[in-house]
């Protein structure tokens, strides 16, 4: 009887195969991009605080961007849970199948947990070395080792905050995953300068007031999935391992966890060979790059995230016209906004690099290496909706090579190579060349995918 209420108030899921497409993306989307704005503000809020330090900002932003692939890597665990699972549930609710998807989003929380506690052990026992080798230098350890050695503290509320939110939002309730998102979000934003700068705990203080923020977020998640809200239900009994559907969480939660965790690999690369060749300042640019990439990308993933259970649904339910519209909506929406706004980052550097910076050395470099760091990055929008359609039609393979093509096949063995020949600009130079390539190949592949895949449904 609880089941079947659950059901009877869950009638939200319905919606993603009958609502008129265009309403149904917009509510659909506009949440999940609101989500993803407010959730890159928990980095970006840091980086703009810390810059601005007095007197030693730049030195401790640096410190603290030395760390990203280690919060990225953290991050590329909860996806692997949680976009590994979630449009899994999404499918077997297309289908009808409750019970299906609730063991999911079970089994998807067990390895969160998972995930979080050797996580939690193996950084904070290795942090020191780990950061050096991601590119810290004297002047910089002690600002990186501040602040992941807090931040590490929370990796239990980060994994369950992005992982399990991802199943509200696959279930078709993207208002309620939005402000799982804009509760810590705004908790952040607020104990930031309190934090950092009235009780003057520096980076430390940053790194406290994000671990409390996703805290909340978590419990607010939590709150949601255990209750008779939500179609599929958060029970300890769905906890329990099941081969079967661990495995297929982890066939197709391979292709997000490899973009995130090689955006790690990457960070390594990219800071460690310009420490090599340039210094601390350019390797401040990559802190500053990296934020602003993430201001341009994660909208475009809200979108992705948001057109995502449409498209599992209703592959589920067999609905091959509704599946192709929707894909077309996102291709044009995501290239065009990748498109224009790493134009502006190409056309005026300058403006974005002052936001995270005063040091007018740090500001010069950034302006003059961004347009071609970014140059690659305008035609992403294409791989962007293509890598999501893969993962939305549970196509694991494919998914997984075309994350790997774009940065471990590509990007880490140009940027090791280029700067050889080319100095320090080189590293820069890398980015395009494997973002072009990997573009054009995902299209081939995916035309040649998705006709395959709609001829039998």
């Amino acid at each position: 009887m609880q089941d079947q209420a659950v059901r009877e108030k869950g009638k939200q899921d319905e919606r993603l195969g009958s609502a008129p497409l265009g309403r149904l993306m917009v509510s659909m989307a506009l949440p999940a991009v609101t989500a993803q704005l407010i959730n890159v503000l928990y980095n970006i809020v840091d980086r703009i605080y810390i810059g601005h330090i007095p007197g030693h900002g730049d030195v401790a932003l640096t410190g603290v961007g030395v760390t990203f692939p280690i919060i990225m890597l953290i991050s590329a665990f909860s996806a692997f849970a949680g976009m590994g699972g979630a449009p899994l549930a999404s499918i077997e609710l297309g289908k009808r199948d409750y019970k299906k998807a609730e063991k999911i989003l079970g089994n998807s929380a067990g390895l969160i947990c998972l995930f979080s506690a050797v996580l939690t052990v193996v950084f904070s026992v290795f942090k020191t070395p780990v950061l050096y080798a991601f590119g810290a230098s004297e002047a910089t350890i002690g600002y990186a080792e501040s602040y992941i050695g807090i931040y590490l503290i929370g990796t239990i509320f980060v994994q369950a905050a992005l992982g399990l939110n991802t199943f509200i939002s696959g279930q078709g309730a993207s208002k309620t995953a939005m402000f799982s998102v804009l509760i810590g979000a705004v908790i952040n934003i607020c104990l930031d300068p309190v934090f950092i700068f009235l009780l003057h705990m520096d980076v430390q203080g940053a790194a406290l007031a994000t671990i409390i923020s996703q805290a909340v977020s978590a419990a607010w998640v939590l709150r949601f999935l255990t209750s008779e809200k939500s179609v599929v239900r958060l029970k300890i009994s769905g906890m329990k391992p099941d081969r079967k559907t661990v495995l297929q969480i982890a066939a197709l939660g391979v292709s997000p966890f490899i973009m995130q965790s090689t955006e790690s690999l990457v960070s390594i690369t990219l800071n460690s060979g310009l420490q090599r060749y340039g210094g601390d300042l350019y390797v401040g640019t990559m802190a500053i790059m990296t934020s602003i990439m993430q201001l341009i990308t994660i909208p475009l993933q809200g979108i992705t995230q948001g057109v995502q259970p449409i498209i599992s649904y209703n592959y589920g339910a067999g609905n091959k016209e509704r599946v192709i519209s929707a894909f077309l909506r996102m291709l044009a929406i995501t290239f065009t906004g990748m498109f224009v706004f790493c134009g502006i980052a190409v056309v005026f550097p300058e403006v974005y690099a002052g936001i995270f910076t005063s040091n007018e050395a740090l500001v010069a470099i950034t302006a003059e290496v961004m347009p071609t760091y970014f140059l690659g990055m305008t035609f992403f929008g294409i791989q962007s909706a293509c890598q999501s359609t893969f993962v939305a039609l549970g196509q694991a393979k494919v998914s997984a090579f075309i994350a790997l093509l774009r940065k471990v096949i590509l990007l880490i063995p140009l940027a090791i190579v280029f700067p050889k020949f080319m100095g320090v600009m080189g590293i820069y130079r890398a980015e395009p060349v494997a973002d072009i390539i990997s573009v054009l190949t995902t299209a081939t592949l995916f035309v040649i995918t998705a006709k395959r895949l709609l001829r039998k449904m």
